[in-house]
C-alpha cells in the first residue's frame, strides 16, 4: 500500500523557525561556489590535516554552516506526519514496513541550498518543539547533547494520539578524505507502534509494542580543495523490524569518477527470515522513488520529493528559552550566517566555543558530566541508544495522561514555563519515595549552578543523606537503578529560573550544614538565608520564591532537620518509624514514615 500525499494544512502555525527562510528552496542545486577569499581558508585549514585525520575538535569556517544546531535538524525525520500518522492503523505487517520504509526516505530532501553543516550541539545544549496536526493533535520532540567527545545527540519524539514513539543518539565522526569531507553518521533510532498488538524484546511494555530499527547513511562534502563543492549522501542505511523479521537494505549511491548519477538510491525490501526478496527500491532521494513488488512486477511511486512540503517543527519564542536552548544559544551566530555576516558568526561561535572549554576546565576530567533529561541506558542496551529519556512514560496510559507526562519532562509548548514553574516535578515526586525525589531533586537543580557551585553543592549532599541511611548514587549507576523501576523519573524544569530554583534547592539543606567538616561546612552554616548561601555557591542570582514554595522549602528544612540529625532537633520524641508531616511539592499535607534510622 502506498499512501498519498497530504491535503490539509497544518492546524497550527508557527511561533519560530529557524529553518523557514531556507526551507523555499530545499530542494535546489546541492552545488556550491566557493569564491577565493572563502577557497583559501578552507586550503589553510585542510593543509594542517591527513586523510583520515578526525575534525570533531576542528573548528570550520561558518560560511559552510547551516543555520541550525544539529539537534534542530534531526527533526526533518519527523517532517512529513501525513506519511507518519496512518502507519500504525495498517493491519498487514509488510505494507506496515513499507510505509515506514517510505516515512523514512521521505527526510533526505530537506536541507538548505549548497553544501551546508548543521552547528556542532554544545555539552548539554537542548532542543524542544512540536508539530500540530490537522486533527488537532500534536507530536512532541525533545533532544539534548549528552556527550561532546565524542559528539553525542539524544532525542525523543512522540504523537501520543497515534501511539507512535521514536528514540534514538545521533553519533556523528567527521573525517578528512583528501578533496572530500565524510561525515559517518553512527547511532540508531528505534521507532515504536505502541497500539501494535506484537511483541519484540523482554521489556515490561514490549508485548504491546512494534518496533523497527533505524540506521542513517553517511554524509560528504566533496571538492572542497579543488573543483564546486557537491553535497552526496552515500553507503547503505538499515529499517528493520524483528517481530516481523523485514528488513530493508538501502543504498545511497555515490557519483562514481566515469559515470552514474547524483542522489541515486537503490536496495531492495525482504524477509530475513525466509531470505526473499520482496520489493525493489529505486530513484532519486531528492525527487521521486520508486518500488517494485517483485511478485507481480508492479512499479509504483512511493514518494516524490520534488512536490513534498515538509511540516517545520515549531519552537517557543526566545523570551521563553533558557540560555542553553539551541535558538536562543545560536541566535546572534545564525541570524549572522543568514546575513552572510562573517566576521560576526565567527566571533560568536568562537565565544560560545570558548565558554564550553572553559567551562570543561572548571568542571576538571575527574566530573562525569550528567545530562538533564536523558540517563544512560539500562544494562544490556539492545537498542544500542546510549541514552534514553530521564523519564517514564507509560505506553498503557490514555493519551491524554501520556501528554502531562511528556510536558513534564521540559517546556515544549508557547507559555508553558511559567505555567509549568513550581509545579513539574509535582507528580513523579507522589509516585517516588520522598527521600528518593528530594535526592534526586538535588541533583537535578545543582547542574544548573555554574561549575564551582556545582561542587560545592555535591558537597553539601553526602552529608545531608548520610544519617538517613541514602546509599550514594552516582553517574550511570545511578541512573541504571531508576530505569529498572516503573516509577516517574524525576521530572525537572530546566527554564530561565533553573539558577534560582537550584539555588533554592540548595538553601533547603541549610539546617545540615553545621554537621558539616571543615571551613566549608562551618561557613555556610553561618550565612542567614538562602540568598547568602547561593551568592556564596557562585554569585548565582536569585528570584523571589512563590509564597507556596516558600513553605515548602521551610516544612522540608524542618523535616530534614528532625529526620535526619542525631542531636534531637526534630519534633520532640521523634524516633525512627514514627509518621512525620510534611507539605509536598504542590502545598498539601502528607504523612511521611522513615523507616531508617
Amino acid at each position: 500500500m502506498v499512501l498519498g500525499h497530504r491535503k490539509n494544512s497544518l492546524a497550527s502555525h508557527s511561533n519560530r523557525s529557524s529553518t523557514e527562510e531556507a526551507r523555499d528552496s530545499d530542494v535546489g542545486e546541492d552545488v556550491e561556489i566557493v569564491n577565493a577569499e572563502q577557497g583559501n581558508v578552507l586550503t589553510h585549514i585542510i593543509s594542517q590535516l591527513r586523510p583520515g585525520a578526525d575534525l570533531s575538535r576542528v573548528t570550520l569556517p561558518t560560511f559552510i554552516l547551516e543555520p541550525r544546531s544539529m539537534l534542530e535538524r534531526i527533526t526533518n525525520f519527523m517532517a512529513h506526519p501525513e506519511l507518519m500518522l496512518p502507519i500504525p492503523t495498517i493491519d498487514d505487517p509488510i505494507q506496515r514496513f513499507v510505509a515506514v520504509t517510505k516515512f523514512y526516505l521521505s527526510g533526505w530532501h530537506i536541507k538548505p541550498p549548497g553544501v551546508k553543516k548543521p552547528l556542532n550541539p554544545i555539552l548539554g545544549e537542548v532542543f524542544t518543539g512540536y508539530w500540530g496536526y490537522p486533527d488537532g493533535t500534536k507530536g512532541y520532540y525533545i533532544s539534548e547533547q549528552t556527550c561532546h567527545h565524542p559528539p553525542k545527540s539524544s532525542y525523543f519524539f512522540m504523537a501520543p494520539e497515534h501511539g507512535i514513539r521514536i528514540d534514538g543518539t545521533l553519533k556523528p565522526r567527521s573525517k578528512f578524505l583528501g578533496n572530500s569531507v565524510g561525515s559517518f553518521m553512527e547511532g540508531i533510532a528505534v521507532m515504536t507502534f505502541l497500539k501494535r498488538n506484537e511483541r519484540y524484546l523482554k521489556t515490561p511494555s514490549a508485548n504491546r509494542d512494534t518496533r523497527s530499527f533505524i540506521t542513517q547513511p553517511n554524509m560528504y562534502a566533496r571538492g572542497i580543495l579543488f573543483g564546486k563543492m557537491k553535497y552526496e549522501l552515500g553507503d547503505h542505511a538499515v529499517v528493520r523490524c524483528p517481530e516481523s523479521g523485514l528488513e530493508a537494505d538501502i543504498e545511497f549511491k555515490v557519483k562514481g569518477w566515469m559515470g552514474g548519477t547524483y542522489n541515486a538510491i537503490g536496495g531492495f525490501i525482504k524477509d530475513s527470515k525466509t531470505g526473499k526478496n520482496l520489493f525493489e527500491l529505486s530513484g532519486l532521494w531528492h525527487e521521486e522513488m520508486y518500488i517494485k513488488d517483485l511478485t507481480t512486477g508492479k512499479k509504483d511511486l512511493l514518494f516524490n520529493a520534488s512536490t513534498a512540503k515538509p511540516s517545520i517543527v515549531q519552537a517557543r519564542p526566545l523570551n521563553e528559552q533558557s540560555p542553553r536552548e539551541s535558538q536562543r544559544l545560536w541566535d546572534t551566530t545564525t541570524k549572522a550566517i543568514k546575513k552572510a555576516d562573517q566576521k560576526t558568526a565567527t566571533d560568536e561561535k568562537s565565544r560560545i566555543e570558548d565558554e564550553q572549554r572553559k567551562e570543561a576546565a572548571e568542571r576538571g576530567e575527574d566530573t562525569t558530566w550528567q545530562p538533564k533529561l536523558f540517563r544512560a541506558a539500562p544494562p544490556g542496551d539492545e537498542e544500542n541508544l546510549d541514552w534514553v529519556i530521564d523519564a517514564k512514560v507509560d505506553s498503557n496510559a490514555s493519551p491524554d495522561q501520556q501528554v502531562k507526562q511528556i510536558l513534564a519532562i521540559a517546556p515544549i509548548l508557547p507559555g508553558q514555563q511559567s505555567q509549568s514553574q513550581g509545579q513539574s516535578t509535582s507528580q513523579a515526586q507522589q509516585d517516588r519515595d520522598p527521600r528518593e525525589a528530594q535526592q534526586g531533586q538535588f541533583q537535578q537543580q545543582s547542574r544548573d549552578l555554574p561549575p564551582q557551585a556545582q561542587q560545592q553543592a555535591q558537597q553539601m549532599q553526602p552529608q545531608q543523606m548520610q544519617p538517613q541511611q541514602m546509599q550514594p548514587q552516582q553517574g550511570v549507576q545511578r541512573q541504571e537503578q531508576r530505569a529498572e523501576g516503573n516509577e516517574l523519573i524525576d521530572f525537572g524544569q530546566h527554564d530561565g529560573a533553573s539558577t534560582a530554583s537550584g539555588a533554592a534547592v540548595a538553601g533547603q539543606y541549610m539546617s545540615s550544614a553545621s554537621s558539616m567538616q571543615g571551613q566549608q561546612g562551618k561557613q555556610m552554616a553561618g550565612m542567614s538565608n538562602r540568598d547568602d548561601l547561593a551568592a556564596h555557591m557562585g554569585n548565582v542570582s536569585i528570584t523571589p520564591q512563590q509564597p507556596q514554595m516558600q513553605q515548602q522549602t521551610q516544612q522540608r528544612a524542618g523535616g530534614e532537620a528532625g529526620a535526619g540529625t542525631s542531636s534531637g532537633s526534630g519534633p520532640t520524641g521523634w524516633k525512627p518509624g514514627m509518621p512525620v508531616k510534611r507539605m509536598n511539592s504542590i502545598g498539601n499535607e502528607e504523612t511521611f514514615v522513615d523507616a531508617e534510622s
